[in-house]
């Protein structure tokens, strides 16, 4: 009787077992089932329990009850060929494609066995049908993943024993023996290997036999050993750390060392990058020399999203030449700062506030032997600018602003406008009706007025910032109002009369009185309101005239010629009341005529009447052609032969000789599918010159000479050339896109150091993600190259001196050799100075996981070279080594 129920209670628990988990007994007592799930809130009794268990009693059933465990999730698994469930060892077999999935965690593996009873879950490949050991396991929590060649995991303490570790983290590949997981924060790995190779054999990797992974923070390891393509070297590193984080992180930034023939050994832009937060960063570089010169450098990126965004520089350099003591030892201070800020479109559509400003020493540039500086070092003009904008709502008024700066490095000369207030009212029509159209002259009419007051300053840089500076500033209001209106005249011609109306508003005045004692002119500046007032009016008639050349080509269909003529009229009366006359000697006759007016912001008044007519006449030629490509989905094409050719003069009519001025002629035009850029431009003066070169009211016909004299003639050219301009299987818009590109050329050469920046920028995961992909492919019988060419040219006859005062050709290209190997050049030649420009030879050459790069400055006042070889990705950066020569700055 006991026998029987024991019988029973076994065989209701297998059915109940069953039942939960949907599975058949197999013959040999184990149970084979498809896809399941199993939960671990239940564990599996034994057959053993069962049968101890033989009392029909409440305490019996109770045997039959699962006990609760510690796990609170579902193990999901499936596989491809079986799942076996070994109910009396507490066993899951998973075999071929098997993958357990349990709360965060998915593992994939050939063979995955599950122990309910060690709560473990062992993982490993398979051998396929040749022996190759195939499907390793892959272990996922969240967003990290590694592969390994097998793996112990307890899903109860979570912790893990790995063989065969094989992982990648923020672009960090980490190859290990064996891993031990304490928990998902804390990993450490014996005999591992750390790489940014993603290849089966790696380049290079840092090895060594222990290190402690927090996952998504940081690696640490104790003495490391550099192995390149396998080959052990002598490079040893006493420990590292390696930041794993999608933030930024503070740290330091390893200086770069060489030897300047002025300033000695030094080291270079080593320094503190600090991460701040989301909205700001900041880098503090020094450079030091060995005979005391130094140099510090500061930068700051600041972004607030959809506000605005923007970054801060400031450079400093002390430097010291030769030894001191002796007479060609000398000392120079020096520094730049530069403020860009920009303001999100979507922030304020009614107010703007944006800064550019690049202010600092004129011999910073060309007396600094930092490298970053070297591209810089023919920049001869500084200039900054800082505006605010607002537009008031609910009116036709905005206001702007703004302070501004010129500084010509050679002259040292600053002009600066500090501060600048703009006002400005858009156009109103008083007399256009409330609804509709403007029908006539009169409705048209409109009205303008703006007023811009400004405080104007030039000094010199030794007074910059100094009382002189602010005692010569030139203060002055100045306000513009203008009425204009059009109409129609014989039905195709468009007239514009309009008056203008100007108020100028000063501070301050000169008087001039002659010191009889002294007998000179004496200047006294009087401070008070003053004000002077000009008017004009003016008028002019215009139209577009369309003619079109027809032709019976196979190719040219027509020509389309636009002009459009322009007249105009301009009258000013004579302002010269405003002026006064001075004494200038003992002769009580001699008097010279002055304007009180003369330290004004805006000028004195216009003297004489002025009465001129302006001529004017535009052109322009297109081509109508049929495409080449019949199957096309346009017949014919529009080609622009010309896109401008000008003429202007102007005639005055009051004037008592020289009443023509010069004529002024420009042209320009794109051709050889838009890749040759053609401008030019000339004056042409109607008049004779005498022997002083002194212009006469003679024509220059009327002095056996031609219709116009040649005085000033320029010509400059834009050539852009590659490849696949030769290639007809390229894409249009990839051609355009690169032509594009090439018009933003390298002409004065590269940044010394753009190749370090464009690696880190491109070392991102997603670019490293992109290159798993790329396959090189031998370049055959093509190999991309590119050329731009630029050429400048002007012609001078103001004098009879008929010279080319200007002929330069500048030129830049870069051949790719082989998919890895990249030379260029940037030059130029001179042909009336007969010497060449700034010179600058580049060799690239990328090894995969490295870059080799040399940049030499062969000649020249900045002689210079840089050699480089360091690992793409940023965050093994410091991984590198450089070698770099500074510009000499002495003259030869």
């Amino acid at each position: 009787m006991r026998t029987n129920i024991t019988h029973i209670l076994l065989l209701l628990g297998f059915i109940h077992i069953g039942l939960t988990h949907g599975y058949a007994q197999s013959k040999d007592g184990a149970k084979i089932t498809p896809n399941s799930k199993i939960s671990l809130n239940d564990s599996i009794p034994s057959t053993e329990n069962l049968i101890k268990n033989d009392s029909i009693h409440n305490d019996s059933l109770q045997a039959l009850e699962k006990e609760k465990e510690s796990i609170d999730a579902i193990i999901e698994h499936t596989a491809d060929d079986y799942i076996i469930e070994d109910i009396i060892k507490k066993i899951t077999y998973l075999y071929n494609n098997a993958e357990i999935n349990y709360k965060d965690i998915n593992i994939k593996a050939g063979d995955i066995k599950i122990d309910h009873g060690t709560n473990t879950i062992i993982a490993r490949g398979i051998k396929d049908s040749v022996g190759v050991y195939s499907q390793l396991p892959i272990f996922r929590q969240g967003n990290e993943e590694s592969t390994q060649d097998s793996i112990v995991f307890n899903f109860k303490s979570e912790k893990a024993l790995v063989y065969g570790l094989s992982t990648e983290q923020d672009g960090i590949y980490t190859l290990g023996e064996k891993m031990k997981r304490i928990n998902d924060s804390t990993i450490f790995v014996r005999n591992i290997r750390f790489t940014t190779s993603d290849k089966e054999n790696p380049d290079y990797y840092l090895q060594t036999k222990k290190a402690k992974i927090v996952p998504g923070k940081k690696i640490i390891v104790g003495l490391t050993h550099l192995v390149v393509a396998d080959v052990p070297t002598p490079i040893f590193l006493p420990f590292a750390y390696f930041p794993l984080t999608s933030t930024k992180t503070s740290g330091i930034i390893v200086p770069t060392y060489g030897q300047s023939t002025s300033q000695g050994f030094f080291m270079q832009n080593g320094g503190y990058y600090f991460a701040g937060n989301d909205f700001y960063d900041l880098t503090v570089l020094a450079d030091l020399y060995s005979n005391g010169s130094w140099g510090l450098s500061t930068k700051s990126s600041y972004k607030r999203r959809y506000k605005y965004s923007g970054n801060f520089n400031i450079n400093y350099e002390s430097l010291i030449y030769n030894i001191d003591g002796f007479d060609d030892y000398s000392k120079s201070k020096n520094y730049n700062i530069r403020w860009s800020h920009s303001q999100d479109a979507k922030s304020n559509p009614n107010s703007k506030l944006s800064a550019s400003v690049n202010l600092g020493s004129s011999n910073y540039y060309s007396q600094s032997i930092n490298q970053y500086n070297s591209p810089y070092s023919l920049t001869n003009t500084l200039s900054s600018s800082i505006s605010y904008y607002r537009k008031l709502v609910g009116t036709p008024f905005s206001f702007t602003t703004s302070a501004s700066h010129s500084q010509n490095t050679n002259t040292e000369i600053i002009s600066m406008t500090l501060p600048s207030f703009i006002l400005n009212m858009d156009r109103i029509y008083p007399f256009a009706p409330k609804s509709g159209s403007q029908n006539n002259a009169f409705q048209k009419i409109g009205f303008n007025y703006g007023l811009k007051a400004e405080n104007k300053i030039e000094v010199m840089e030794e007074d910059f910032f100094k009382a002189k500076m602010f005692d010569e500033a030139k203060t002055g209001v100045q306000h513009n109002i203008s009425l204009s209106t059009n109409m129609k005249v014989l039905k195709y011609l468009t007239l514009s009369p309009s008056v203008t109306y100007k108020e100028v508003w000063y501070f301050k005045s000169i008087d001039k009185n002659y010191d009889e004692l002294n007998q000179e002119i004496v200047t006294d500046t009087i401070n008070g309101f003053v004000s002077f007032r000009e008017y004009s009016a003016g008028a002019s008639l215009s139209t577009s005239i369309y003619g079109m050349f027809k032709f019976k080509g196979k190719r040219l269909d027509a020509i389309r010629h636009t002009m459009r003529p322009s007249i105009s009229y301009n009258y000013r009366p004579d302002f010269s009341y405003y002026y006064e006359t001075v004494q200038a000697s003992g002769d009580p006759l001699d008097l010279e005529e002055y304007s009180p007016f003369d330290y004004g912001a805006y000028g004195s008044p216009s003297q004489g009447l002025s009465q001129s007519i302006g001529l004017s006449l535009n052109n322009n030629f297109e081509a109508k052609v049929r495409n080449k490509d019949p199957s096309g989905d346009e017949e014919f094409k529009k080609i622009t032969l010309l896109n401008n050719l000008n003429f202007s003069t102007s005639y005055n009519v009051v004037a008592d000789s020289l009443k023509w001025s010069t004529v002024n002629v420009t042209a320009g035009t794109q051709i050889f599918n838009n890749k040759l850029s053609v401008n030019t431009g000339a004056t042409l003066d109607p008049y004779a010159i005498n022997s002083n070169g002194q212009r006469y009211n003679t024509f220059n016909i009327h002095n056996d000479g031609s219709l116009f004299r040649l005085t000033r003639a320029n010509l400059t050219l834009s050539y852009s050339l590659s490849n696949k301009d030769f290639d007809k299987s390229e894409d249009k818009e990839d051609k355009k896109d690169d032509m594009q590109n090439e018009q933003n050329s390298d002409l004065f050469g590269q940044n010394m150091n753009n190749f370090r920046d464009d690696e880190s920028e491109n070392s991102s995961k997603e670019d490293e993600n992109s290159r798993k992909d790329e396959k090189t492919v031998l370049y055959q019988n093509k190999i991309p190259w590119s050329l731009r060419l630029s050429y400048s040219g002007t012609y001078s006859n103001s004098n009879r001196e008929s010279e080319i005062t200007n002929s330069s050709l500048m030129f830049s290209g870069d051949v790719e050799l082989t998919p890895k190997w990249k030379v260029g050049v940037s030059s130029g030649y001179d042909f009336v100075n007969k010497g060449f420009s700034y010179t600058q030879l580049r060799f690239s050459r990328d090894l995969d996981s490295w870059r080799v790069n040399f940049n030499w400055v062969p000649f020249g006042t900045t002689t210079s070279y840089y050699f480089f070889i360091g690992v793409k990705a940023s965050i093994l950066s410091d991984l590198k080594y450089e070698q770099r020569s500074t510009p000499d700055q002495s003259l030869f």
